[in-house]
Formats: structure tokens, sequence, C-alpha cells
């Protein structure tokens, strides 16, 4: 078992006999005394106690020839890790107390010329000696959330950095597969090889373009979803081919969602547009409207245009893939999916939260 150190009490007082009085009284209490017979040599001692061993804490008499009490105080505390002080006084006069305290004192008393203040001294050196332990626990407890606020900041930084190298390595790789897809699609001699390959080409650049936003973008926790909109339909723009896509128009509003749902917007998006482009207009191009708007918490997506309608002819080599897929997303959303009936062409509308629900799914219904 470890022995508690004894605590070395500095005591600065001219009055040699009194001086030995603390001294045989304080030593029989458990504290080594050390006697300073002025303020310079009690600073000196406070000075020099790495050296000469440490000083736990000092009792400081206010009358002295040369620097008095609070002159010597005043200077202790200037003192780095200086130890804790007990301001002595013969004085009745509380504005001394006042001033001592102010000035940095942990603790005051009045003395008497016989030592009937030391066992008060004893109380209140063990009382500065606490207080100054308190104050260097909480010093350190401080330093340390100070040190652990730093070092989480740094990892954030570094995995923000982490994050952002990884969206944009992932964002280049899609890309580069979006490429190939439009390669082959342009050297496909089957119609509907070609089709399959530019609709899948289109599903991967929607997932390419949030890895994109998320890589540029301020905040790696969300994506902005009229410049993700804007960029996707960019995309769509220069895989269509001739002059298809020349009057594809978006309007959405600078809505903020998670990476995740803004895939699936992205997917639901490319899946209508396409087949809009190849079914609304059989004889040429026409307009297709993207628009996002906010309704309270909701959010509504719809894409429309001006096209045949429910007078399309059914095509026999449609697989169905592309209702499922937005099925599947819509679900992703708890978004419900309608059809306009009122409007000539076809309008599909999406209603989803802007952020997901708690608890409880809305029910999903595949575009017609």
């Amino acid at each position: 078992m470890t022995q508690q150190r004894t605590p070395t009490l500095l005591y600065i007082d001219d009055d040699g006999a009194l001086a030995r009085l603390v001294d045989r009284g304080l030593t029989r209490r458990g504290f080594k005394v050390i006697h300073a017979a002025s303020g310079e040599e009690g600073l000196e001692r406070i000075r020099k106690a790495g050296t000469e061993g440490g000083i736990d804490v000092v009792a400081l008499d206010q009358y002295m020839p040369g620097l008095d009490g609070l002159d010597t105080l005043e200077q202790i505390m200037a003192i780095p890790d200086a130890p804790p002080v007990v301001f002595v006084t013969a004085s009745q006069d509380s504005s001394i107390a006042v001033t001592a305290l102010k000035a940095g004192a942990a603790d005051y008393l009045v003395k008497d010329v016989k030592g009937d203040f030391i066992p008060l001294l004893h109380v209140a050196a063990e009382g500065a000696l606490r207080q100054a332990e308190l104050q260097r626990a909480r010093e350190e407890a401080e330093a340390e959330i100070h040190a652990s606020r730093d070092r989480y900041a740094a990892l954030a930084a570094e995995r923000e950095l982490l994050l952002r190298e990884v969206n944009h390595r992932v964002g280049n790789s899609l890309q580069i597969i979006a490429s190939l897809l439009h390669l082959q699609a342009s050297s496909a001699a089957q119609d509907e090889v070609k089709a399959a390959l530019t609709n899948a080409m289109g599903r991967v650049a929607a997932v390419a373009q949030v890895h994109r936003r998320l890589y540029t973008s301020q905040d790696l926790k969300s994506v902005v979803l009229n410049q993700y909109l804007d960029s996707l339909l960019e995309d769509l723009r220069r895989s269509a081919e001739g002059n298809r896509m020349s009057r594809l128009t978006v309007k959405a509003e600078p809505i903020e969602i998670d990476p995740d749902r803004a895939v699936a917007v992205g997917i639901i998006v490319n899946e209508l547009v396409m087949n809009a482009v190849k079914y609304a207009y059989p004889d040429g191009a026409g307009p297709i409207h993207v628009e996002l708007t906010s309704q309270g918490e909701d959010l509504l997506l719809s894409i429309t245009d001006d096209g045949v309608g429910d007078n399309v002819k059914a095509d026999p080599r449609s697989t169905g893939m592309g209702q499922r897929i937005v099925a599947a997303m819509a679900s992703k959303l708890d978004a419900t999916v309608e059809r306009d009936p009122n409007h000539s062409g076809t309008r599909i509308m999406l209603r989803f939260r802007r952020t997901p629900a708690v608890a409880g799914k809305a029910n999903s219904a595949a575009a017609g």
C-alpha cells in the first residue's frame, strides 16, 4: 500500500516565536512546516520548490517589514502553479480579508500571539489543499475534454475526407460503367438490346450522380435535389439518340434529402422519363416535364408528357422491368404513385415524406 505523502506548509511571518508555535502545532497534525521570515524569503522558497521539495500550501502573515502580506500574495499568484495561500493577520479590519480573497487567497483567518489560532489554521490549510486538489482535477478534466474534442474533430475531418474520396472513386467507377454501357448500346444491332443497355446505363448514371453530388458537396449527409435532377437529366439528354429529348425540362425546389432516398428519386425519374421517351410520342419528340415541389412535410414529384396517354400501344417486347423498378423505389421512399386521370397525356405523381416515416408505410403502387 502506498504511503500518503506528508503535506508541506510554508509559514511566512517575521515573528519567529509564533512560527515555532505553528511548527509544533501543525507537525502534530500531520504537516511538515517550513518557516520564511519575510515575503522575499517566502517568494524565493516557492520559486525553488521544484528543486528543494514542493510547497503544498502557504500561510501568509499580513504585517511584515519589506514586502507586506498583500504585496507578497500578489507576487505568489503570479508564479505558475503557485500553491494555495491562507492569509493570516492580527487585524480585525474586514476590508483586508476582502482584499486578500479578491487577490487570490484561498482562505482568511485572524491570528493571536498565543497560538490559539493554530487549530483554525490547520482546518484552513486542509480546506485549501482540498480546494486546490479539486481545482487541479477540474482543470485536468477540462483539458481532457478539450483534447477529446480535438481528437474527435481530427477523426471527423479524416472521416469526411475518406468519405469524399470514396464517393469520388465510386462515382468515377460508376461513370465508367455507364460509358461502357453507352458504347455497347451504340454498337448493338438489335433494337431491344440497344434499349436494354440504354436503360441500364441510365440507372447506373442515376446512382453515379448521387456520389458526384456528395463528392462536391459541403454536406456528406444530404443531396440537394434540384442540382441532382439538373445533372441527371443532362446525362439523359446526352445519352439520348438524335433529338428526342430536346424538350426535356426540369423544375425543382432546392430540397435536401439523404443520399439513399436521392438514389431512389433519381432511378424513378430515369425510368419514367425513359418510358415517356419511348412511348409518349410515337411520331417524334415532344415535351417531357419533371417537377419537384414541397407541400409541408411532403414532397411531390411529377413526370409529365403531352403524348398519346392511354392510347399508347402495348409493346410486345416490354418486360415490365421499368414498372417493377419504379414500384420498388417507391416502396423504399414510402411513396404513393398515382396517374393523373385529368391529364390528356401522361402525368405520374409520387408523394413521399421529406424524411423517412418513423412508423408505418404508405401504400405504393407502380406506374401504369
